[in-house]
């Protein structure tokens, strides 16, 4: 006997072991809420649940044993979540609560199988986006009861596109067009619109909540949702408050720093990771717009003041097709400019695309260069033009202004950050 227990006392800790212990503390840790919450069902139970999961799923796994023996310790989760949410009814519980316990006690279950099957990644992140679900209760509640119904059915329709119509995309397709035969990426394409779809969203909620309290807000996150809503919004503004002018400047070049910002992100983040080079040179020209904007407004905003940007809506089905649509062809055109009259075809179409959509011309470029149809300093080159039009197109719309100051003032300041970003681009190429 003290032969055998030796034995197992000098044991390695195998890999078997580790995931059954991983699995019982991810069962705890989705049970310490639960059990703070004074439920019925705490950290002891679904700790058990999960070391169950794991113990059924390593028999089914490196054994004889069926898989019917899984799903047996799955219906009696199910029933004991269900014997759970009823005598959470007899106690006069919320039913929704005891639901959430029912349903947690099933995930905890799901978690300890993946974790057993050796999906370690994934169990610990199914674990902790359900531990976040549970703490965040009233937050997500009252979020919930505070959408408008044309947040809410933005809200479906942009999940709609994203879960939806994504994964049906198929990930090549070659579009024939006489003897040329362009190779587009249909499921990249997408979701460059999901994602410029999605940081609409995101900002629209910060403008939304935080509108009131800064110009910075208003100015870099709503630039980042709707550059042109800003510039309508300073417009009207001044019109109303001539006395307002050093802050719509400073709005208008907070804007011109976001949408430098979405750009940069758009240019580095879909060229992470893959098998060609990052796009590094658009870094120092766009930084240099973005640090520029934001030092200039710091120095002529006057900081006392604010405004809230009164956006349409969160996001609009009719918008992301037109943002598509335009991708599609600045992506189409641009490419048959450069087959027929080279590098200076898409250098024009990507200047004229800007005036409508810096993104749509960004990700366009970024797309080529992915397909290996531009080279990094073309693909960059076609993304600053953008950019130069974008910061032109809000310096045209402030010159409608009656406001001669303030017109003035974004010509003047956005010709420096035009100057700043050319300056960082010679330093680069010399």
């Amino acid at each position: 006997m003290n032969g055998l227990a030796l034995q197992l006392a000098e044991a390695p800790l195998d890999e078997t072991v580790v995931r059954l212990a991983l699995a019982g503390a991810l069962g705890m840790f989705l049970g310490l809420e639960r059990e703070w919450s004074q439920k019925s069902a705490g950290i002891r139970t679904f700790s058990l649940i999960s070391l169950l999961a794991a113990v059924f799923t390593l028999l089914v796994l490196e054994s004889n044993v069926g898989e019917s023996l899984l799903i047996l310790g799955g219906l009696l989760v199910i029933v004991q979540g269900v014997l759970l949410a009823v005598k959470g009814l007899l106690e006069e519980e919320t039913t929704g609560l005891s639901l959430t316990t029912s349903v947690s006690m099933l995930v905890a279950y799901g978690v300890g199988a993946l974790v057993a099957a050796g999906f370690i990644i994934e169990g610990v992140t199914v674990a902790v986006l359900s531990s976040l679900l549970l703490v965040l209760k009233r937050e997500l509640h009252e979020f919930a009861w505070g959408l408008s119904r044309e947040e809410m059915r933005s809200t479906t329709e942009f999940a709609i596109l994203a879960f939806v119509i994504y994964p049906l995309l198929p990930s090549s397709y070659e579009v024939r067009i006489g003897d040329l035969a362009l190779d587009l990426e249909p499921q990249v394409i997408w979701l460059m619109v999901v994602a410029v779809a999605g940081i609409g969203i995101v900002n629209y909620a910060i403008v939304s909540t935080y509108g009131g309290r800064g110009i910075a807000v208003t100015g870099f996150f709503g630039g980042l949702a709707s550059s042109t809503a800003v510039v309508g919004t300073m417009l009207d503004h001044v019109r109303q408050r001539p006395e307002a002018a050093s802050y719509a400047v400073a709005a208008i070049l907070l804007a011109n720093a976001a949408m430098a910002a979405r750009n940069l992100a758009i240019a580095v983040g879909f060229t992470v990771g893959g098998d060609i080079a990052v796009l590094v040179e658009a870094i120092v020209p766009l930084g240099a717009v973005i640090l520029l904007a934001f030092a200039v407004a710091a120095w002529t905003a006057n900081w006392r003041e604010s405004t809230p940007i009164d956006l349409e809506s969160p996001f609009s089905l009719k918008n992301a097709l037109g943002f598509g649509a335009v991708f599609l062809l600045v992506l189409v055109f641009g490419s048959l400019a450069e087959t027929w009259f080279g590098t200076i075809g898409f250098y024009a179409t990507a200047v004229a695309s800007g005036f409508v959509s810096s993104a749509g011309a960004t990700t366009s470029a970024v797309v080529l260069y992915r397909s290996g149809a531009l080279g990094p300093a073309e693909a960059t080159i076609a993304i600053l033009l953008a950019t130069v039009s974008s910061i032109v197109v809000k310096a045209v719309l402030a010159s409608t202004s009656t406001n001669r100051g303030f017109r003035n003032q974004v010509a003047g300041y956005s010709a420096v950050l035009l100057l700043g970003g050319t300056l960082a681009s010679l330093l680069i190429v010399i």
